[in-house]
C-alpha cells in the first residue's frame, strides 16, 4: 500500500513521473505507438501519455500506488497495429485488445500483478471481469475521460472550423464564436 505523500510542484511530478516510466519510454515499440491513429488525429502514444499521466496524478494525490498507474496506462494500448485498418483474430478489437496488449507487455517488461490488472481490465465493463485493484479503477476511468476529449473535442473543433468558413464564403458576418479550450 502507498502512503500519501507530500504536495509537489508541476517540476517535480513531471520527474517523479518521469521515473516511473523512463524504462518504458526507452524501448522501441512503445515509441512505434506514436505512428498509429488512436483517436481522431490523436496517436496511441498521444492517448497512452495523456492516459498515463493523468491516472499517475490521482493515484498519487490519493496515495495509491501512482507508479503501477503511469506504467499501466502507458501499457494499456500496447497492442502494436492500427485498428482502423487491421483487425485482430481473436475478434473485436474493443473486446480483445486489453489482452493483446497484456501479452505484449509481458513480453517485453517485467510487470507486477498490480500493473497487469490495469491493462487487462482498462476496458471494463466490456470486459466483463472486474478491476481488483483501485489503481485498475481511475486508469480505466480515465482512459475513457481521455478517450471522450479526444474524440468530442476535436470534432466540437472541426464543426466551428466548418461554420467559420460557410460564413465567411456566405459572406455572412463573422459570429461571435469563443475560443475552444479544455
Amino acid at each position: 500500500m502507498a502512503v500519501r505523500h507530500i504536495s509537489l510542484s508541476s517540476i517535480q511530478h513531471h520527474r517523479l513521473y518521469e521515473s516511473c516510466v523512463h524504462d518504458l519510454m526507452q524501448h522501441e515499440d512503445v515509441r512505434s505507438m506514436d505512428g498509429h491513429i488512436h483517436h481522431n488525429r490523436v496517436t496511441c502514444l498521444e492517448h497512452c501519455l495523456s492516459v498515463s499521466f493523468m491516472s499517475y496524478l490521482a493515484c498519487y494525490r490519493l496515495g495509491l500506488d501512482y507508479r503501477a498507474a503511469a506504467r499501466g496506462g502507458l501499457l494499456h494500448d500496447l497492442y502494436l497495429y492500427d485498428w482502423h485498418h487491421t483487425k485482430p483474430m481473436e475478434g473485436l478489437h474493443g473486446f480483445t485488445h486489453p489482452g493483446i496488449a497484456l501479452r505484449n507487455a509481458n513480453l517485453r517488461f517485467l510487470l507486477n500483478e498490480r500493473e497487469q490488472d490495469i491493462i487487462i481490465k482498462h476496458m471494463w465493463p466490456m470486459t466483463l471481469r472486474l478491476p481488483r485493484h483501485r489503481e485498475s479503477y481511475i486508469v480505466c476511468l480515465v482512459d475513457k475521460y481521455c478517450a471522450f476529449l479526444e474524440v468530442f473535442h476535436d470534432r466540437r473543433k472541426r464543426n466551428l472550423e466548418r461554420f467559420k468558413k460557410f460564413c465567411q464564403a456566405a459572406s455572412i458576418v463573422k459570429p461571435c464564436i469563443p475560443p475552444i479550450s479544455i
